[in-house]
């Protein structure tokens, strides 16, 4: 084998794992989103109070699904909430 071969065969050599790699990491990304996804929807079956509790309204979830499907819901709720943490602490500040 010359030199010229070896180099035109080594790109598909070093292609294909990083392939897999995209393959592997689509499949683990697209079974975490649906696996948030149920997640979420356990979280429409609370009452407004226990929602209350972990931060979150009833119109927080109608918000949060919007996102597409690929996407987790769950990280737009974790925002929300993050958000409306700062905003109550920031008014607690104001306050105090």
């Amino acid at each position: 084998m010359t030199t010229i071969e070896f180099a035109s065969e080594s790109p598909r050599i070093t292609t294909r794992p990083a392939v897999a790699r995209l393959v592997v990491n689509a499949v683990a990304n697209s079974y975490r989103a649906w696996k948030n996804r149920r997640a979420f929807y356990r979280l429409g079956e609370m009452s407004d109070a226990e929602l209350a509790d972990i931060g979150l309204t009833r119109g927080d979830l109608h918000v949060a699904i919007d996102v597409p499907f690929g996407r987790d819901p769950t990280a737009k709720l974790r925002l929300i909430a993050s958000e409306r943490a700062d905003t109550i602490e920031d008014l607690a500040r104001q306050v105090g």
